[in-house]
């Protein structure tokens, strides 16, 4: 009697071995193989080019003013906005890299540039709240 229940338990074992063997193997060939991990590619940037010196190169005159309305644009980013229908709000702007900072409409950001205006993803920056915006920012699009 008790060589017969060892010879079932034996049998069980066998097939509890040959089940978790088969479902293994069943597993490993229905999944996709891994695609290869990207190497990133070596080598060296290519320099910035200096857009005055392209500009001058190309026969423009009073190259620089645009120069440097574009690095003054490049020197603020709008983190978000708060706006209201009622022409109030405020911005997070960062200001030269440093962390951003919340901006009440009519508050001034940086020396000779306040808060003049918000809108859902822009805000627009001028000398005061009457004259024309100077320079206009716009959220990026958030990453998918």
């Amino acid at each position: 009697m008790q060589s017969q229940w060892r010879l079932r338990a034996l049998t069980f074992l066998v097939w509890a071995l040959a089940a978790a063997s088969a479902v293994y193997w069943a597993l490993k060939f229905a999944r996709p193989p891994a695609a290869p991990a990207a190497l990133p590619i070596a080598g060296a940037q290519p320099a910035p080019a200096d857009a005055s010196a392209v500009a001058r190169l190309l026969g423009a005159v009073g190259a620089t003013a645009v120069v440097q309305t574009v690095n003054a644009a490049s020197r603020y980013v709008l983190v978000g906005v708060v706006a209201s229908r009622s022409s109030t709000g405020a911005a997070l702007i960062a200001v030269d890299g440093k962390p951003a900072r919340p901006f009440r409409v009519g508050a001034k950001v940086d020396e000779g540039l306040i808060l003049q205006s918000v809108a859902p993803r822009r805000a627009w920056l001028g000398a005061s709240t009457d004259a024309p915006a100077s320079l206009a920012l716009e959220m990026p699009l958030p990453k998918k």
